[in-house]
């Protein structure tokens, strides 16, 4: 089961795993809402080149991911293909198109 800092620390290692080459010209915030006893919900703006995370939900949102906490984390540390997680039901994503591209970009 994954741990409340194993997830909290997902996100400053997806900032660190960001190309920006790859992000190109996209703008976008993508909220992450994790279930499960350590789930949360976290964001991760792209924009300008740049990218940004925090906790709690976020106004700006075009793009929501749900999936349990110890799903993503699977996902995150290359143990569980994104797009398999998807078929099989347990990655909900709002918006393929920049699902597809999330991989590119934090190399998923």
């Amino acid at each position: 089961m994954a741990t409340k800092e194993e997830i909290s620390q997902i996100f400053p290692r997806m900032l660190e795993r960001f190309s920006a080459e790859k992000a190109g010209d996209l703008n976008t915030v993508i909220q992450f809402e994790l279930s499960g006893d350590n789930g949360g919900t976290y964001w991760i703006k792209i924009a300008d080149g740049q990218c940004t995370t925090g906790e709690g939900a976020n106004d700006s949102t075009n793009m929501t991911v749900k999936a349990s906490a110890d799903d993503f984390l699977a996902i995150v540390n290359g143990q569980m293909n994104p797009m398999q997680a998807v078929m099989m039901g347990k990655l909900k994503v709002s918006d393929v198109g920049i699902g597809m591209k999330m991989t590119q970009i934090f190399g998923l």
